[in-house]
């Protein structure tokens, strides 16, 4: 199998840096505070920046 993008809900402050810089793969759950992964195959290299870019460090691939 593949690697997959996730984000830990723990780790996660909710500032929307990863939707903005890759909306094709995360969505801020306005409810939650929360960044979901709506691409979990992840996508344009954007996904990189956007774990670069979080500040909770939330960002990571899975295996499997």
């Amino acid at each position: 199998m593949g690697r997959k993008v996730v984000v830990d809900q723990e780790r996660c402050v909710g500032c929307g840096n990863c939707q903005s810089l890759c909306p094709e793969v995360f969505r801020l759950d306005l409810e939650l505070a929360k960044s979901q992964v709506i691409k979990p195959e992840g996508g344009p290299d954007c996904v990189q920046e956007a774990m670069d870019s979080c500040p909770g460090g939330a960002i990571s691939w899975q295996e499997g």
